[in-house]
């Protein structure tokens, strides 16, 4: 397999309008990347610091304890029944198996990977480095018969867009007629806001309404980074089809990619523990109202945006030109642009700013559309 050029990593591109923003007199206020700023919970620090007695490797697969708790897990939140521990799996973080799937996977020349339109780059960056063609389409019925990987992602990363049951299950039901695996990358699912999400569960791929009991070539992957503030510990998981889940493992114990032990037991605290993760989404739900109701008022249009991390927003032109306006106002974001060729003219915005720093950013927006 033959690992494809790589792009500049696009990021680097943001530098001039973070200087730019930073001199603002009342200082930046990033709300470009999405890394929490809130208390890791205490009870996974505790956790954590009862560990360290840490003297003998890990195992791959993580601890029996580990694994019943994503598990549990996985049945209590996510309604996700019948799984049992080898159909799950951690990871160091979900960045590394979404960028090293492909080539996990075997995949290479000719095979074609899928992602949504609206898409967190490193989905494509995965099929470029395993040498695959990667696809942005959010239509099962345009999907080639060379597709060999399909990523969904819901509630999506930038546009919060969420999939029910029947889109859930209509692009599996392809993905199986093309010999694919299908991946439902679900690290937002905890954040529902609007429509009916904002009372109904986010649905999951390996829900048994979309899999009819079935989880072959089906995997999920879900990240505690940002419902427990734990981004720092590059704690995920992968669940689903206990043959490519046991694929990936043996993989993994050849390379030696292991979760450190301390973590293992700082998972399992979270995992085990809801009260933490309803306190952070109504820290986010606070922020969200405040920074959505003044991007509205200085000419923003909000679209999608109804779960996750993030606010999809557009006032009509250029991203870079969005880009600019908001660093005057000593505001960081994301543009459009680094999530696909579709959306030129959208920005996206982050909720993982302090309240402080939340209610700056809507001050100012407020002030210039008041000017």
């Amino acid at each position: 397999m033959a690992r494809g050029e790589l792009p500049d990593y696009p990021w680097d591109l943001m530098e001039p309008f973070r200087e730019r923003a930073a001199s603002h007199s009342g200082g930046l206020v990033d709300l470009s990347i999405g890394s929490p700023v809130d208390p890791t919970p205490a009870v996974v620090r505790d956790a954590l610091s009862m560990a360290t007695d840490a003297h003998a490797y890990p195992t791959t697969v993580g601890t029996p304890e580990l694994r019943a708790s994503i598990v549990r897990w996985f049945e209590r939140r996510r309604g996700v029944t019948g799984l049992t521990e080898a159909n799950v799996l951690p990871t160091i973080g979900s960045k590394e198996l979404v960028a090293l799937l492909p080539f996990l996977l075997g995949l290479g020349e000719g095979d074609v990977v899928v992602h949504p339109r609206a898409a967190y780059p490193s989905y494509e960056m995965g099929a470029v480095l395993a040498g695959a063609t990667a696809m942005a389409s959010d239509d099962p019925a345009e999907w080639p018969a060379a597709t060999r990987l399909v990523w969904l992602n819901s509630p999506g990363n930038p546009d919060g867009r969420v999939l029910t049951i029947e889109e859930l299950r209509a692009a599996r039901r392809r993905a199986r007629e093309l010999g694919a695996v299908i991946v439902g990358d679900e690290c937002y699912a905890e954040l529902g806001w609007e429509g009916r999400w904002a009372h109904e569960p986010v649905p999951s791929l390996l829900d048994p309404a979309v899999t009819d009991g079935d989880r072959r070539d089906t995997l999920v992957i879900y990240s505690l980074s940002k419902q427990s503030n734990m981004a720092g510990y590059r704690a995920a998981f992968v669940a689903g089809c206990r043959t490519v889940i046991g694929r990936l493992t043996n993989v993994r114990k050849h390379a030696g990619l292991m979760l450190p032990m301390p973590l293992q037991q700082a998972m399992v605290a979270a995992l085990d523990d809801d009260a933490h993760v309803g306190e952070q989404k109504e820290r986010y739900r606070s922020r969200r109202d405040i920074l959505k109701s003044a991007l509205e008022a200085a000419g923003f249009r909000i679209d999608r945006s109804e779960a996750g991390l993030y606010l999809w927003a557009s006032e009509g032109r250029d991203a870079w030109d969005s880009i600019g306006g908001l660093a005057d106002l000593g505001i960081l974001a994301g543009p459009g642009h680094f999530y696909g060729v579709h959306f030129p003219t959208h920005v996206r915005l982050s909720l993982t700013a302090s309240d402080e720093r939340i209610a700056a950013a809507a001050e100012r927006l407020r002030d210039a559309a008041r000017a």
